[in-house]
Order: C-alpha cells, then structure tokens, then sequence
C-alpha cells in the first residue's frame, strides 16, 4: 500500500521504515527512509561492561558524512519482509511529528 509506511527487514539484520515506491524482480525502492541507532551509554557509578544500557533512536536517512538522497534500491535478495505499519505506531507517529518540523 503505497499510502503507508513500511517496514522493511534484510538479511544483515537492518530495518528500514519508509514508503515502498516500487518493486520488480530486482529491487525494491524505498522512499521518506528511517532507521534504528543503537547508541550504549554506561553510568558513571559502576563499571561500564555491567552497567550498559542500549538507547533506541530513530535516524532520518539523508544526514550522513556521504550525503545519500532519500531513496534507497535494495537488492531483492536482501529483503527477508517487509510489512504495512499502522498509522498509530510508535515509528510512523515519530516520523509524521517529525516531517512537521
């Protein structure tokens, strides 16, 4: 459904969310693309090996070092799914907050 977000799994274990343009034997297209950051932060009062904790954030493709458009053909062998995100998810309410700014 071009009217949703999508989110699609690869092999490497990555996720992206976006909107699904177009698909062929090839390819897929993705558009309007986030991704998942892991960032570890340890506290200060014990070591950081035992105290880590992984923080979450949503990443707008496009502001890398490299500078990649936001558009992305991902190999077809690469995806393992992809699904239709409901419009009250936590990933499309953070994105559709975040095209307001």
């Amino acid at each position: 459904n071009s009217n949703e977000y999508q989110a699609v799994f690869l092999t490497n274990g990555q996720a992206y969310f976006g909107k699904v343009k177009s698909i062929n034997p090839n390819y897929v297209k993705l558009t309007n693309i986030y991704y998942l950051q892991a960032q570890q932060s340890a506290t200060a009062a014990q070591p950081a090996s035992s105290s880590q904790s992984t923080q979450l954030s949503l990443v707008k493709l496009g502001g890398e070092i490299h500078g990649p458009e936001d558009q992305m053909y991902i190999a077809r062998p690469q995806v393992l799914f992809w699904e239709n995100l409901k419009n009250n998810s936590k990933v499309v309410q953070f994105i559709l907050k975040n095209q307001g700014k």
